[in-house]
């Protein structure tokens, strides 16, 4: 049994106690260990099964940038607590100064407001470590110096977003990623006319829940509808996730078959056909699955969906030869291995699908942010930047498909049954917030080499959705300033 022990530094940080017991600790490559968190006065105690050194992953509070969640150094195990804030200040600043390198290295030119704000940065952090002897005044020095790591973070990742957008666009006559909308249950009378002024595609869902709620019966009219007003619109057109691997993510008759993989199976199939067949030459790009890394589907194995989603890919591929096929992966961090539920990392799923052969074209990451602890949680966007990075790797096209509310107030449409979490950020969630961190992001998802789409997860509130108030519209279908906004980064300059 491994433990590891971190003194908070104050009992002044216990209301943040819910946020504490999210954390998780990782190996030096990025997995996650299941880990259990508990609260004994002012220490965290951090249990895995394994003992080894590894990286403490942790929503911490910093003054003016919200509760984002920070990351140590590779860390023993020892018998004395570490000071968490001095460790979460030794991290940040090991991380900044790798990136810093590293970009600096491929031609970027670095501020020299970065290297000042670093400067001091590391001097606070310095003065905190010889103040361990006490946890209280050391965590309050270095409190200070993770708030100036945050902002030479800021100025560091905004220049090399503004460089990096410079040199693509010079190569390039259009934006350099593709960017749509779920379009979810709107009818296309409903579909604003101004939409491709912002966007270059759009995202047909075609859920199966929604086709085929009653065995047999199939519900066209408002896909064939959508699909010709894309076409209309000349936007390329994204068709899926076709079947969603979680629980009530296919139709309720579906469940009749799951003691019977096999049959299943073919009712699957049947459907990707199915569906495939009716869209080819309209639809030139699948999502045929999503979830299957997090899903747990009818309590179905890892290798259980894995086998079913390679299935999938190759029945759209042998309907349609010239289609891309994706599948969507959800919390690509694969922080819910924490919880000891999961035993193949996010990555794991996708190098397995991509070596078995059945022609997977590229991936879509779903990224949520803004909603209550262990889903997604806030991180600091140099740690973005390197999620994209690190996924990048495979060498395949991807996708993002990104969420976040504009306010905290229930919502009746959405699937989720989460709560908007007002503490996340800097300040809580708005109309305002919303377009500011959609533009930050969406910036930085363009400078991105890999990158080649970009999805707002869903278009209006008033429509059935998956994550609360996300929408580009309000439920009264008044559009929301992250709308206007949309202009802005649809220009070529």
């Amino acid at each position: 049994m491994g433990l590891m022990r971190f003194d908070l530094g104050s009992a002044d940080l216990l209301p943040y106690r819910s946020r504490f017991e999210q954390a998780f600790l990782s190996s030096y490559d990025g997995t996650v260990f299941p880990t259990r968190v508990e609260i004994h006065g002012n220490v965290l105690h951090c249990i895995r099964q394994k003992s080894d050194s590894g990286k403490l992953n942790i929503a911490w509070p910093i003054s003016g940038f919200g509760v984002p969640i920070l990351r140590t150094c590779s860390l023993i195990e020892r018998e004395a607590p570490y000071v968490l804030a001095v460790e979460l200040a030794r991290g940040q600043l090991c991380e900044l100064k790798d990136q810093a390198a590293s970009w600096e290295h491929a031609g970027m030119l670095v501020p020299d407001q970065y290297e000042e704000l670093y400067r001091d940065a590391y001097r606070d952090f310095v003065l905190a470590t010889f103040e361990q002897h006490d946890p209280e005044h050391a965590t309050r020095i270095a409190n200070v110096a993770l708030a100036k790591i945050c902002h030479a973070e800021n100025v560091l990742g905004k220049a090399y977003v503004a460089q990096r957008l410079q040199v693509r666009r010079q190569r390039f006559a259009h934006p350099p990623a593709l960017l749509g909308c779920n379009l979810g249950e709107v009818p296309a009378e409903k579909l604003p006319g101004d939409y491709a002024e912002r966007f270059g595609a759009a995202m047909i869902s075609l859920d199966w829940r929604s086709v085929e709620s009653e065995e047999g019966t199939y519900n066209w009219d408002l896909f064939d509808e959508q699909i010709e007003w894309g076409q209309k619109n000349k936007l390329m057109l994204v068709g899926g996730p076709l079947l969603e691997f979680q629980e009530n993510g296919l139709p309720n008759w579906v469940a009749n078959w799951k003691h019977d993989i096999l049959n299943l199976q073919s009712f699957l199939s049947d459907y990707v056909e199915t569906v495939v067949t009716r869209y080819t030459g309209k639809i030139r790009t699948w999502e045929v699955t999503a979830r299957v890394n997090t899903g747990g589907l009818f309590g179905y194995t890892e290798d259980n969906l894995l086998a079913l989603t390679g299935r999938m890919i190759d029945v759209a591929r042998q309907v349609d030869g010239d289609s891309r096929v994706f599948i969507r992966v959800d919390r690509p961090w694969g922080d819910y291995q924490a919880k000891g539920k999961h035993r193949l990392t996010p990555w794991h799923v996708v190098d397995a699908l991509l070596r078995s052969g059945m022609g997977l074209a590229g991936i879509n990451l779903e990224l949520a942010i803004g909603y209550e602890p262990g889903r997604n949680d806030a991180r600091r966007m140099l740690r973005f930047s390197r999620l994209i990075d690190s996924w990048g790797s495979f060498g395949v096209p991807l996708h993002v498909t990104i969420a976040c509310p504009s306010k905290a107030d229930p919502d009746p449409q959405a699937e989720l049954d989460i709560q908007v979490d007002d503490q996340q950020g800097a300040k809580p969630w708005s109309q305002e917030h919303q377009a500011e961190w959609f533009s930050e992001f969406v910036s930085l998802l363009m400078a991105k080499q890999p990158v080649v789409g970009i999805f707002w997860n869903h278009l209006n509130d008033a429509y059935r959705h998956r994550f609360p108030n996300a929408g580009l519209f309000q439920a009264d279908g008044e559009p929301k300033l992250a709308w206007d906004r949309l202009k802005e980064q649809h220009r070529p300059d």
